[in-house]
């Protein structure tokens, strides 16, 4: 059943971003930023938690999930290092998923051909 949820929950955030992208004037850079915001504000306000303990990888793979990964960084990193955390800490808790993007657009890169448009 968990797995069923996951589906639903990740489809339901992506659908919800297809829509914005086909029913308005939004760049995809501004839904972008539009999501990890907020997964951050959902984050704070306690909600996002609770959706990731039901929906597990649905809610943590799309973009608000990166957001709540860069709020509960930020967070423990304020407990353990004071203010300085509210720097160190998002980058601590996402330099994976950075790291796994820089590395893949890389490859993409060195494999594809460009082609002016």
């Amino acid at each position: 059943m968990n797995y069923i949820w996951a589906f639903l929950i990740g489809g339901a955030l992506c659908a919800v971003g297809q829509l914005l992208i086909d029913l308005t004037k939004l760049t995809a850079a501004r839904i972008l930023t539009f999501y990890v915001c907020a997964g951050v504000f959902l984050s704070l306000v306690g909600w996002y938690g609770k959706l990731v303990d039901f929906a597990g990888a649905g809610a943590t793979v799309p973009l608000t999930g990166f957001g709540y990964s860069l709020y509960n960084g930020v967070v423990d990193a304020v407990e353990q290092n004071g203010l300085i955390g509210v720097l160190q800490g998002g980058l601590t808790a996402t330099a994976g998923g950075i790291a796994a993007a820089v590395l893949f657009a890389a490859i993409a890169a060195l494999v594809s051909k460009p082609r002016p448009k």
